[in-house]
């Protein structure tokens, strides 16, 4: 069975990337898959304090929330990491989150540690879901490249986006069918036993 993993990372809850979300979440269940979310402002995460020590153990000396998130990121086959844009990045939840990834990115790339789920040869995959009140073909670069470096740290490749510009209003995405359609669908697909 498939396991994916939701970060919804926007301080409003309820809001256009989280609904989003939820469609995918949604598609995969139906499609068979173990799907859940976590909502990354409801939790107890702390910044990355860069102290150094996760480069010799690739452990993180932080005893908060995310010691769970970094189970759920190694078990998971599939990561939707959903933000809105933000003075054109993640949401500052989604970058605490992101920046404390560092400990997974030491112990894979510095210690040769394993982030695959153990006895799983299922390719893990990774997804971008968001949306801007901004409106254009470059307000989502930053967000892509930096959810491009997150994917890489935890050894998943970075393949699906879900962009939505020009949406304001909390549920604005609601008024765009087509889009929570979009984000079902493709639930649907990375809830699939077999590779995309």
């Amino acid at each position: 069975m498939i396991k994916l993993f939701g970060i919804a990372g926007s301080p409003r809850r309820g809001g256009n990337s989280e609904l989003l979300l939820d469609e995918v979440l949604r598609g995969a269940k139906d499609a068979g898959a173990d799907a859940e979310k976590i909502v990354a402002a409801s939790m107890k995460i702390a910044p990355c304090n860069e102290c150094g020590s996760c480069n010799s153990t690739g452990e993180c000396i932080i005893d908060d929330d995310m010691q769970m998130v970094y189970q759920k990121l190694m078990e998971a086959d599939r990561i939707v990491l959903a933000t809105p844009v933000f003075f054109a990045g993640v949401s500052s939840h989604a970058k605490m989150l992101i920046d404390r990834c560092q400990a997974l990115w030491a112990g894979k790339y510095l210690l040769g540690k394993s982030l695959q789920r153990e006895g799983s040869a299922i390719k893990r995959e990774g997804m971008l879901i968001s949306v801007a009140a901004a409106k254009g073909s470059t307000v989502f670069d930053c967000v892509m490249k930096t959810a491009k470096y997150f994917y890489l740290a935890i050894d998943v490749d970075y393949e699906h986006n879900l962009l939505y510009d020009n949406i304001e209003g909390k549920g604005d995405i609601l008024k765009h069918q087509a889009a929570l359609k979009d984000a079902y669908e493709k639930g649907r697909v990375l809830g699939e036993e077999n590779d995309i």
